[in-house]
């Protein structure tokens, strides 16, 4: 896991409240966390590349999403190493690993060691953390 560092792109509080919808903004800049079965592509099986809602930086392929059964998009890898970055997260009197964007250190999510082959991950991300483009 790795430290906070500065983000690539980094805006005032104003900016982010300005650009994001206050469900984006709830999300991806106060670590909040959409309800289960309520957020877009949870059930979404359509092919093509999720982003960053924040900042537009593609973070998951559509070939790497699963239906893990928890009502948030879930997902066995990131569509490069570096996309994301993973931190220790103890708030709710639990220990998991959080997953922000590695461009603008929004929040996604969380990663969790029950997913399938080949990783055997699961990235559980918001909905509201990401926009789609189909492919072509």
């Amino acid at each position: 896991m790795s430290d906070v560092t500065t983000p690539k792109v980094a805006k005032t509080d104003a900016e982010w409240r300005e650009e994001l919808t206050p469900e984006q903004y709830y999300i991806l800049r106060q670590a909040g966390t959409e309800r289960a079965f309520t957020g877009p592509f949870w059930n979404s099986h359509e092919k093509g590349i999720y982003s960053c809602a924040g900042c537009g930086e593609d973070l998951f392929v559509s070939d790497t999403k699963f239906d893990s059964g928890c009502g948030w998009p879930s997902y066995f890898e990131a569509v490069k190493p570096d996309a994301v970055k993973e931190l220790r997260d103890t708030t709710h009197g639990m220990v998991r690993t959080e997953v922000r964007c590695a461009n603008c250190n929004g929040h996604l999510g969380h990663v969790f060691p029950d997913g399938p082959p080949p990783t055997g991950l699961r990235y559980c991300i918001n909905g509201h953390a990401m926009n789609f483009t189909p492919l072509k």
